[in-house]
């Protein structure tokens, strides 16, 4: 029979690799989770991400998924700002960039470790184990409450205590039974700082979210042009969104990330718009290697930073987003004929775009330079 492993262990161990919390639950969720799943799905709040109808009915509970297992084991790892977030969002020739994603991509730092304490639980107990960042269909937010790390807060991601809304999290499901932790209880009472703050108005009621009006959904999982709606509302933000994280009160007992690969890099902190627009694939895959930011691609990366460059008031960007109206791929060449619309004047946007649509055939692009001859010709201001 193979020694046991207790929890006083597994918990040295996380905080040992890093982790910032280690706590233990059933694997095993009510079934209001779900409800509240298919209530988000039925209403179309998942936007284009179709994997959460595609996996309902495993994501309802860890047990649709493997039903071996007994036990979750749910680790956080901190990895609050240097800064405020929100200080950049006023600097408009900056690109804002999610705290998350200033430096290594967090699923590969975490994953690793996770294995490293899966493989002492499994060599120690001889429990079958599998480890899960963020990329399987499982819902970590309600099991790390159930487990009390922390409480769900009225903008969805978990909020702790001690590390306010910057936790990443990460799990272990085991056929292994443990003793369960307590829950934690919803601390938000009356405040409502992280929906009145949301620049798109993405929360139709406390808990709940509808993606498709969610900044972090648009300029990450969102193909395509982003609707016109939202793009003034998107300011400088050219990857992900942190308002709602940041405004929590519960922050003022967030600590800085002491994980090296979780610090901001340096040049990522408050980099130009002018120098992200010149980016070619090859040089975007060369600078955002290794971080979360290299999966959407250069299309939807430079797309964003023109929206955040029609944003910026400087004029003297105008004949730099004109430089890419010939770019190969079509979302690139309508960011860059709004963001024009924006910077430029009435008559040299008028002159690209007779220099130019007689021999655009993507349907997209045209819409693009209709829609910019009709905000000189009404008057209006896009968004």
């Amino acid at each position: 029979m193979k020694p046991s492993l207790s929890k006083d262990e597994i918990n040295a161990l996380a905080l040992e690799l890093g982790f910032s919390g280690c706590r233990f639950t059933s694997a095993d969720i009510p079934a209001q989770t779900g409800a509240r799943l298919k209530a988000f799905i039925d209403a179309g709040y998942h936007g284009h991400m179709d994997w959460f109808p595609e996996t309902f009915d495993r994501r309802q509970s860890p047990t649709n998924m493997w039903d071996e297992a007994k036990t979750a084991i749910l680790l956080s790892m901190n990895y609050g700002p240097e800064v405020n977030p929100l200080d950049i969002l006023e600097k408009r020739e900056k690109a804002a960039i999610s705290v998350y994603a200033k430096n290594r991509d967090y699923h590969d730092i975490i994953k690793g470790r996770l294995k490293q304490i899966a493989q002492k639980i499994a060599s120690r107990t001889g429990a079958k184990v599998k480890v899960f960042v963020d990329t399987a269909p499982l819902m970590e937010k309600p099991l790390a409450q159930q487990a009390g790390l922390g409480w769900q807060g009225k903008h969805t991601n978990l909020v702790s205590r001690e590390f306010g809304s910057w936790l990443f999290l990460g799990s272990i499901l085991t056929d292994q039974e443990f003793e369960a932790d307590e829950p934690e209880t919803d601390h938000c009472g009356n405040c409502r700082a992280c929906l009145d703050i949301c620049p798109t108005k993405a929360f139709p009621a406390p808990y709940q979210l509808d993606a498709r009006r969610c900044i972090s959904y648009l300029t990450i999982e969102h193909h395509g042009p982003i609707p016109l709606e939202f793009r003034k509302a998107i300011g400088n933000r050219i990857y992900g969104c942190d308002d709602c994280l940041a405004v929590c009160p519960w922050n003022k007992f967030a600590a800085e990330a002491s994980e090296a690969k979780l610090k901001a890099r340096a040049d990522l902190i408050e980099p130009d718009l002018a120098d992200l627009v010149l980016l070619e694939d090859k040089n975007f895959r060369k600078m955002f290697s290794g971080s979360p930011i290299k999966r959407i691609g250069r299309s939807r990366f430079i797309r964003n930073v023109l929206i955040a460059i029609g944003n910026s008031q400087n004029k003297n960007m105008a004949a730099l987003v004109a430089g890419l109206f010939q770019d190969p791929d079509p979302v690139i060449r309508g960011g860059a004929i709004w963001a024009y619309s924006q910077l430029a004047n009435e008559k040299d946007f008028l002159l690209q775009c007779d220099g130019h649509i007689s021999s655009e055939k993507d349907p997209s692009v045209l819409h693009e330079w209709q829609t910019g001859k009709s905000h000189f010709g009404n008057g209006m201001t896009h968004g």
